[in-house]
């Protein structure tokens, strides 16, 4: 009787402890959501005292407007971008510094993070002067060889394509240093007896050190698509403000587009919604199919 006093008396204080972060994800992530879906019903524009009931009408309205497609399109480039840039490139950079290179691991590991700790506004004002097609350092190099400078900011792709290197520069090293500490826990004697073996690096690469690592893997996968995407809206607010035509905005800077520019809030709220089903369908997929192949160490 006294070891199920105990238990109940500990569980009642774990419960007592965890209160102030309930009430922190309750006031700061379960009532916003909630109330964004309740938006998602009504027309309302932020400054008129009622809201108006239209049920369903900003949900259709907004998966059958043109702009909306093209903005979901952008937002997967960004993402095909972002993940070649932020996981493949990352992952290559981790195993050849940890593995192939035998000097001056710490400075490159250094200067590949160093990115990372430089604020996204600060980035995007440097790489707008770098890129700037009149009077960048780039443009005058150019054009020491008559090749002309293309205006990235007014032709969609080059938008897309110049927005995403800014996020990844910032993203990047944290995303290199996560690889990197995990490939390094691969054990070392694994790889001694592969290379004794004669198997060569690239094998090594895809069939030890990639299986050994796939949980850290997976990780960076899921926040390079969802802090990858976050990251992006303030280049495009910054540079770009999502023109020329919509052509280089995201579902996320959309999102604030229409609510706090255009003040349609039961579009934007109706967006966010399907943009939050998105992420949790894509978290299912995760639990339900890859979390099954992922090695765990112990």
């Amino acid at each position: 009787m006294k070891v199920k006093s105990f238990v109940r008396e500990v569980n009642w204080k774990a419960y007592i402890l965890l209160i102030p972060t309930i009430i922190i994800f309750i006031l700061f992530m379960f009532w916003p959501f909630a109330y964004t879906i309740f938006l998602s019903f009504y027309d309302w524009n932020m400054v008129s005292p009622t809201k108006e009931f239209v049920g369903i009408d900003n949900y259709i309205a907004v998966l059958s407007d043109p702009i909306t497609f093209k903005v979901f399109k952008n937002t997967g480039v960004y993402i095909l971008i972002l993940l070649v840039i932020n996981l493949c490139i990352p992952y290559v950079f981790a195993y050849v510094i940890d593995i192939v290179l035998k000097r001056w691991k710490s400075f490159y590991k250094a200067t590949l993070f160093l990115p990372s700790v430089i604020s996204l506004v600060v980035s995007s004002i440097l790489f707008t002067w770098m890129l700037n097609p009149v009077s960048g350092p780039l443009a005058l190099i150019l054009q020491q060889f008559n090749i002309p400078m293309p205006n990235w900011s007014k032709l969609d792709g080059w938008a897309i394509a110049i927005l995403s290197m800014i996020t990844s520069w910032k993203v990047f090293g944290y995303n290199f240093i996560l690889l990197y500490a995990s490939i390094n826990g691969v054990s070392r004697e694994i790889i001694e007896a592969a290379r004794l073996d004669g198997m060569p690096l690239w094998r090594i690469f895809f069939s030890i050190v990639i299986p050994m690592s796939s949980a850290t893997g997976i990780y960076i996968f899921i926040i390079t698509i969802v802090f990858g995407l976050q990251y992006v809206f303030t280049p495009i607010k910054v540079i770009t403000q999502g023109e020329p035509n919509y052509g280089s905005s995201n579902i996320m800077y959309h999102i604030y587009h229409e609510a706090f520019v255009l003040y349609r809030t039961g579009h934007s709220a109706a967006l966010a919604t399907v943009m939050m089903c998105f992420f949790i369908l894509l978290l299912i997929f995760e639990f339900r199919f890859v979390e099954r192949s992922v090695y765990y160490e112990n």
